[in-house]
Order: C-alpha cells, then structure tokens, then sequence
C-alpha cells in the first residue's frame, strides 16, 4: 500500500466513526403515548394563555377595578384547566378504545390519564402568565396593553415549541398563535367596553 493510500485508507477510518457519531445524536423519535402527551401540554399552555387573557382583558374593559379582573382571571384558570383535562381525557381514551378495537399493543395505546394531567399543568402554566401580569400594582389603563404584551410573547414561545414538535415552519405557527391570541383579546375586550357602558 502506498503512502497516498494510506492517507485515503486513513481519512475513511476517520470519517466512520464521525459518521457514525452524528447519527447516534440525532433524536430519537418519540411514541405515541410521548407525542399525545407533547401536542396536550403545547395545546393546554396555548389555551391558558389565551383563554385566561382574553377573560382578564375583557373584565378589565367593562371595570376598571383591579379585584374584579384578578378574580375573573383566576376563576377563568381554575376552570379553563379542569374542563382542558376533563375533555383531553374523553378524547384520548376514544382513541384508546379505537387502537384496543384495532388490536395496537397495550404498551403503545395512548394513556388518556397522562394527556389529561399534561393538559391540566400546561394550561395552569400557560394561564398564570396574564395572571402575573395582572397581580402587579399597574394603574388601571397599563393594564390591557401590559397583558397583551406579556401574552404575545408567551404566544410567540408555544408557537415555536409546537413548531418543534410538529417539525413544522416556525414563521407560520408563530404568526398563527399570535393573531388568534390578539383576535381574541381585541373581541373580548370590546365586548367587556360595550358591556361596562351599558352597564
């Protein structure tokens, strides 16, 4: 064997084992059950950041007292998370009889328990970031443009983490979640204006 050979013979026993390093990083992918519970928990935070903004904003655009939004938003919390669970866990555990009748494994059928807990947290989660926001002493006309901020880019994080998730363009699912947050802040709002002076 040559030098020049050697050399070749040389960069191919280098570049195996990189190779196969890099392969060996990459992610692997995740189950059913591990997604289900992924898309519940990106889905749960979604839904309390908006459901609970959109509560807080549209109190606070009928009444200018602190208390009443900061009790809205917190009854807002306490039921938006349990209907979130209850309602995953009616959902997954339809899929689950579906993949039973479909004879899918035990171990690989989707677990209505964890997507209904996943969706429980990420939604208290998602719904204590307008709630922080309003339990700082902010004179009474801060109040709206300092949740909505808070919530676009909370809005603009879980766009990105479903993104990742779903291994789908980041621009579109950002812009997706921001403009149905601030759609339904802006309704909520109006309605709470039109409703406090009609009031």
């Amino acid at each position: 064997m040559t030098q020049a050979d050697e050399r070749a013979y040389g960069d191919r026993v280098t570049i195996l084992p990189n190779a196969l390093v890099r392969r060996s990083e990459s992610p692997a992918p995740l189950s059913g059950a591990g997604l289900n519970s992924l898309r519940a928990g990106v889905l749960g935070a979604n839904d309390g950041i908006v459901s609970v903004a959109a509560i807080v904003v549209g109190v606070a655009g009928a009444s200018s007292s602190q208390k009443a939004v900061l009790a809205a938003g917190v009854a807002g919390l306490v039921a938006g998370a349990l209907s979130m669970a209850a309602g995953e866990y009616v959902s997954v555990s339809s899929q689950r009889d579906a993949e039973r009748a479909a004879g899918v494994p035990a171990d690989a059928q989707t677990n209505p328990w964890h997507a209904a807990f996943a969706s429980l947290a990420a939604f208290l989660v998602g719904g204590i970031v307008p709630m922080i926001v309003v339990l700082v002493p902010w004179p009474s006309a801060l109040i709206v443009p300092a949740v909505v901020v808070a919530v676009v880019l909370a809005l603009v994080a879980t766009g990105w983490l479903s993104a990742r998730v779903g291994r789908a363009p980041a621009r579109r699912a950002v812009l997706r979640n921001v403009v149905g947050g601030v759609l339904a802040m802006a309704v909520t709002y109006g309605v709470g204006a039109l409703l406090g002076m009609a009031l």
